[in-house]
């Protein structure tokens, strides 16, 4: 079943207020939207980007979280959970979220290995970190940027020198 226009166009200017940091204007958006669709995994999806964006974590685990048990196919909603897990000091949970969308995702998302490596990194796992850094580096050279100041990665990064 498709969206309806409607809900369709609140979706898209939910989006684009996020994008322009108008989180109260994205939240009135997604609210306006039919609660017959509220439920609809594009819309919950863009909820999760409005709590990310809006850094409200405990949120972002609620929305995510059901998100990815109803819809495991949507990867953002677990690196969403997991990140916000992260965010809440809650390493363990975050790695253990991850592990779990790994044999849906790892084949296609670069992002669940870098953060699996900034988890085992903050875990004193760095052998694992290290593996998992190279893996999510070969398949988007980008992170090999974003690793040279990611606080996450520093146990890393000193055991070099």
């Amino acid at each position: 079943m498709t969206l309806r226009s409607e809900t369709k166009r609140r979706v898209q200017y939910a989006l684009g207020y996020i994008g322009l940091g108008m989180m109260a204007e994205a939240e009135a958006e997604l609210d306006a939207i039919a609660a017959e669709d509220r439920a609809r995994a594009e819309v919950k999806s863009v909820r999760v980007d409005l709590h990310m964006a809006a850094r409200q974590w405990r949120k972002v685990v609620i929305v995510a979280s059901e998100l990815a048990r109803s819809r495991p196919e949507t990867e953002n909603a677990w690196i969403g959970w997991a990140y916000a897990l992260r965010e809440l000091n809650r390493i363990e949970e975050a790695k253990a979220v991850l592990l779990q969308a790994e044999p849906l995702h790892a084949e296609s998302s670069a992002v669940l290995h870098y953060n699996l490596a900034c988890y085992d990194a903050l875990l004193g796992e760095l052998d694992s970190a290290r593996k998992r850094l190279a893996r999510a580096c070969k398949m988007d050279g980008q992170f090999k940027v974003a690793a040279q100041d990611d606080p996450d990665l520093e146990a890393l990064r000193a055991e070099e020198k």
